[in-house]
This record gives structure tokens, C-alpha cells and sequence, in this order.
């Protein structure tokens, strides 16, 4: 990855940590609402739901983990997308507990907390790490950045259909974007030092 990704995610730890802190502030309430107001209800952008949906992410993992396998054998590969992916949820999870905060007031509302939003951190979490494992070895620059701009689109669009279908704030996707993002960077990190370890070690 390139250099200024890195520090890049101590911006968005720092930025889950402000929208943390000012999420019930009237500011961030108006961006909500407003947010809401844009987006809310259109067709096209609920449609995305669906790929951030848990029993999906499995599945693409699954197809993931038997593309490194068959491949490369690359277990360190599938080790990646464990923590990632498998970590990521339970962080997220545990940070909705830990917060509290109730979900948009609508009709036959989901019954769980809000913030951070799964689907975005989620998402962005196993879409990142399929981008990042597809583009490792991929030597053709164009190709590289095409597989990221996807990636950067679907995450968006997976994010913004819960606040399209009032499911989550969109203090709620935001925060989840920063959070997964960050401990993307963080698995990542582990994963070329590893990976750096290991082409020292090899004859």
C-alpha cells in the first residue's frame, strides 16, 4: 500500500473518537437529519444493503479464502481476512454496547444499538480486504487502482443505504467508516510485517 495510507488511519481513529464525543451535539444532529433528508428512501442506494449483509460477507470471505488457497496456498492471506473481517465484527459489536445509542425512531426498527453502524464498518472491512489481497501481486497499475476504486464505491454505497432506509444516523455509517478503517490499517500493518519476516527468512 501506499506510504500515506498508514498515517491516514490514525486521522480516522481520531475522527471515530471526535464523532464519538460530539455525535448528540446539535451540529451533528442537523447533519443527521439532513443526511437523511437527502438520501432517504432512493431505490438505488437501499439496493446496496444487501452485499453488507452478514450471510454475504461469509460467503465472499469463503470464496476469498478458497481463491488463496487454490492459488497461492497463501494462509497468511486467509489469516488476514480472519482478523480483519472476524475481528472487525466482534469490535463493532462490542463498541455498540459499549455506546448505546438507539436507532433512528421508525416503524418495526431493528432491535440492536447504532453506533458504529455495522454495515459500514463491516463493509468496508471484507471489501477492503478483498481489494487488498486481489491487488497484492497485481503488476499493472491500472488494474490496481481500478480494483481500489470499486472497492472505495461499493463501501460508500453500503454505508449510505442504512441511513437511505433510516436504519442507522449517518453519524452512525461515518463513525463505522473511520473505526473499520482503522483497524484495517491496523491488520494490514501486521500483515507486511509478517510477510517482511518471512521473505528475510526464505533461502
Amino acid at each position: 500500500m501506499k506510504k500515506w495510507f498508514y498515517p491516514l488511519g490514525l486521522v480516522t481513529l481520531l475522527g471515530f473518537a471526535a464523532l464519538y464525543i460530539t455525535f448528540t451535539s446539535e451540529e451533528m444532529v442537523q447533519l443527521d437529519r439532513k443526511m437523511s433528508e437527502l438520501i432517504y428512501g432512493n431505490q438505488f442506494i437501499t439496493l446496496f444493503h444487501y452485499i453488507g449483509e452478514q450471510k454475504f460477507i461469509v460467503i465472499m470471505m469463503l470464496i476469498l479464502f478458497a481463491y488463496l488457497w487454490i492459488r497461492s496456498k497463501n494462509y497468511r492471506g486467509m489469516l488476514f481476512g480472519l482478523f480483519s473481517v472476524g475481528v472487525g465484527n466482534v469490535l463493532n459489536q462490542l463498541m455498540k454496547k459499549w455506546v448505546e445509542r438507539e436507532r433512528p425512531d421508525i416503524p418495526n426498527q431493528l432491535e440492536s444499538f447504532s453506533f458504529p453502524s455495522g454495515h459500514a464498518m463491516v463493509g468496508l472491512l471484507y471489501i477492503f480486504t478483498i481489494a487488498y489481497l486481489l491487488a497484492e501481486h497485481q503488476t499493472n497499475k491500472k488494474v490496481r487502482v481500478s480494483i481500489w476504486i470499486g472497492a472505495l464505491i461499493l463501501t460508500v454505497l453500503i454505508g449510505l443505504s442504512r441511513v437511505a432506509e433510516s436504519r442507522h444516523y449517518a453519524t452512525d455509517v461515518f463513525a463505522g467508516w473511520m473505526a473499520g478503517y482503522t483497524w484495517f490499517i491496523l491488520v494490514v500493518l501486521w500483515y507486511e510485517f509478517r510477510s517482511n519476516i518471512f521473505k528475510k527468512n526464505s533461502p
